[in-house]
């Protein structure tokens, strides 16, 4: 069983209590109505896999309910940082990290 940090709670917990939500610092258009079919199709269903580290959205779901963001490697789906959302996207050398990045 993998041990997720919350970020907010401070407290490590079991995977069980949290969902994935998605790709994280994603960047919604300006003027969503104004752009082009394949832009709204890239920006609404396209998102990356990577092997190697991703940035994810997750939600503590069984605990404070709230959203934050992780560094996740997605082989061994080790998590490397967890942070909260809002808070700037944390580089990958910052952390110290080696193999496929994205």
């Amino acid at each position: 069983m993998l041990l997720i940090h919350c970020p907010y709670c401070q407290e490590d917990r079991a995977e069980l209590e949290f969902h994935a939500a998605g790709e994280a610092h994603i960047a919604r258009p300006e003027n969503i109505a104004d752009i082009s079919d394949e832009a709204f199709a890239e920006y609404f269903f396209l998102r990356d896999n990577p092997k190697g580290y991703i940035y994810e959205r997750w939600r503590h779901q069984h605990g404070c309910g709230r959203f934050f963001n992780a560094v996740r490697h997605t082989v061994s789906d080790k998590f490397v940082v967890t942070y909260k959302a809002g808070e700037a996207r944390r580089s990958l050398e910052s952390l110290n990290l080696e193999g496929d990045a994205k």
